[in-house]
């Protein structure tokens, strides 16, 4: 896995662990905002094959909320992606690390929001270990 992602890997169908995931990221407040299947718009667009492929756009309004309040630039790093893929041995579940992507914020917003990254990604990486506890 990259750098700027956690990543989980667990057993079921795409369908499912969206479900699963879904749900996991709601008990923290988040919401799916966005669906783009990839493996759709391969098809549609290119007229290629592709594995089955969804970026979900998460969004924790109160989260969104705050960061916005700070710096209403940070809509650009927004909403949090979350990405399912779906391997022969199972589904691989990424989320991007907040830490790693308001790294890029300047000094004054990072100073305003210190600690924040760390909660929000607290937030995520609880959702994502749930979906241990339900394989």
């Amino acid at each position: 896995m990259a750098g700027y992602g956690m990543e989980i890997k667990i057993s079921g169908t795409l369908e499912g662990v969206k479900a699963r995931i879904t749900e996991a990221l709601k008990t923290q407040g988040f919401g799916i905002l966005t669906e783009i299947d990839m493996q759709k718009t391969m098809k549609t667009k290119l007229g290629v094959d592709f594995k089955p492929y969804l970026i979900l756009g998460a969004c924790n309004p109160n989260y969104a909320f705050r960061a916005l309040s700070v710096d209403e630039s940070i809509g650009l790093l927004l909403p949090c992606n979350v990405v399912l893929r779906q391997d022969a041995d199972g589904v691989a579940v990424s989320i991007q690390d907040p830490e790693v992507m308001f790294s890029v914020a300047d000094a004054e917003t990072k100073k305003a929001m210190a600690g924040f990254p760390q909660e929000v990604k607290h937030s995520l990486q609880f959702a994502l270990d749930s979906l241990k506890i339900m394989s």
